[in-house]
């Protein structure tokens, strides 16, 4: 982001792979850079922001099942008709809060029928009993009626689930979901959890889980990336990173979590210090300042790469050789 202050790095590095079928969890407090990792797939970047470097290597699927070569999706113009054709059809993405992502003067029928109009060569009317139809595949009660309501008539879960249908009208092949059930009750919150499962289940399609609860990580996915100011920091199967966690960072995480055997009146366990603010980001490894295993001369000298630790498991850390 080129702003008047200076040049701030939301993003520094990150690098991951996603499988067809499989469910990656990118995990991190607030700012670390989750949500403009997202948008950078889908060239959505935010003025002034702008992706100088690095490669997204996408696969696209023929209409026939067929894998074809591979697409540099940094290399694309934002608005350019290759980028469009992919965005919103093959890669989607569910907003974190579809309250603000609906038009509050156009139906929810009507934004998903422009969707699937705009990707498919097919009729109003037959654009319509898709809409429904996604509608109520994702668990909306009475869509025919629910189709040509504004979102500000819908609570809080069927706005989700609509902003679900909306995602899914193209059948896209990797679904990006963006903190999908922060606003939501716990009740809710299950039901849209298991909606994505029974629907990744049906599809094939891969998911990609923004989100700061690790509950929903243990529940959702097969891998996890753990992001730290803009860098990964550790990446492993979901099982490593809960039981033989190696980054400082995410020992932290799973240390500041609210355990039910807990005494009562516990304190839990706070991560010292602050995320540095990106104007000012340390030298060395950025988690430093704030990491109990500081090793002085090293950890703010140098910056550590993410290296392998065993099998499937890396970690950005001077700890391990």
């Amino acid at each position: 982001y080129f702003t008047s202050k200076g040049v701030v790095r939301a993003l520094d590095g990150v690098s991951f792979d996603l499988y067809p079928g499989a469910t990656l969890g990118i995990v991190g407090e607030s700012g670390c850079g989750k949500s403009v990792t997202a948008r950078s797939i889908l060239g959505i970047v935010d003025r002034p922001g702008r992706i100088v470097g690095g490669e997204i290597r996408y696969r696209r699927q023929a209409p026939g099942g067929a894998a074809d070569p591979v697409v540099d999706l940094a290399k694309l113009q934002p608005n350019g008709s290759e980028m469009r054709a992919i965005r919103g059809a093959e890669i989607a993405l569910i907003f974190q809060e579809p309250m603000s992502s609906f038009s509050p003067v156009h139906t929810i029928g009507s934004q998903i029928v422009e969707v699937i109009m705009l990707h498919q060569q097919i009729s109003r009317g037959e654009a319509r009993g898709k809409a429904i139809e996604i509608l109520r595949r994702v668990g909306v009660s009475s869509p025919e009626q629910r189709v040509d309501q504004l979102s500000n008539q819908l609570s809080g879960g069927l706005r989700q689930r609509a902003m679900i249908a909306m995602a899914l009208s193209c059948h896209p092949t990797l679904l990006i979901a963006d903190e999908p059930t922060t606003a939501l009750d716990v009740t809710t919150q299950t039901q849209i959890l298991e909606l994505l499962r029974q629907l990744q289940r049906e599809d094939g399609m891969a998911i990609m889980l923004i989100t700061h609860d690790l509950g929903v990580v243990a529940e959702m996915a097969t891998d996890v990336a753990v992001m730290y100011l803009g860098r990964v920091v550790e990446q492993a199967p979901v099982d490593q990173i809960f039981h033989a966690p190696r980054h400082p960072y995410t020992q932290a995480l799973l240390r500041s979590i609210p355990r039910m055997r807990s005494r009562s009146r516990e304190r839990l366990t706070p991560i010292a210090g602050a995320v540095p603010h990106p104007y000012d980001r340390p030298s060395g490894c950025p988690f430093h300042p704030r990491c109990p295993e500081f090793m002085a001369g090293r950890c703010d000298k140098e910056e550590p790469i993410l290296r392998p630790v065993g099998d499937k498991h890396a970690v950005s850390c001077f700890l391990y050789p």
